[in-house]
């Protein structure tokens, strides 16, 4: 196995998934902050789930979001 190729190949999967993930959640912050459905300042529980295929593979990784 390459690992230089393997390295490059993870980083820009989760680099992919960073950008999808920071989208997806400003955009349904701010629709619910305008909804009013929303307080600033309270943080948001967060779970990202990673499965990969061919490896049996799952795990979370868990955080919170601060809204301000």
């Amino acid at each position: 196995m390459d690992e230089d190729a393997f390295n490059m190949s993870v980083r820009k999967f989760l680099k992919k998934v960073g950008i999808t993930a920071q989208r997806e959640i400003e955009q349904a912050v701010r629709q619910a902050a305008a909804g009013g459905t929303l307080k600033g300042g309270t943080p948001l529980a967060a779970k990202a789930t990673f499965t990969v295929g061919g490896l049996n593979l799952t795990f979370d990784v868990t955080g919170e979001v601060e809204t301000g």
